[in-house]
């Protein structure tokens, strides 16, 4: 399906909704910086925990 296609109301309805109401169009899942930031420190500091314990445990 293309984009085009996909923006073309299939109603009347969704067009005065799209219109008049204002309908929120989706973004694709993008998250704000300061949140992808804390989200890559928590990760981060998981990694290094994980790999910490690897490392004492071999070690």
């Amino acid at each position: 399906m293309s984009q085009n296609e996909r923006q073309k109301p299939f109603n009347d309805a969704m067009e005065h909704l799209n219109k008049i109401e204002g309908y929120p169009v989706s973004r694709g899942g993008k998250l704000p910086l300061p949140i992808k930031i804390i989200g890559y420190f928590l990760l981060a500091g998981i990694l290094f925990i994980i790999a910490g314990m690897l490392f004492n445990l071999f070690n």
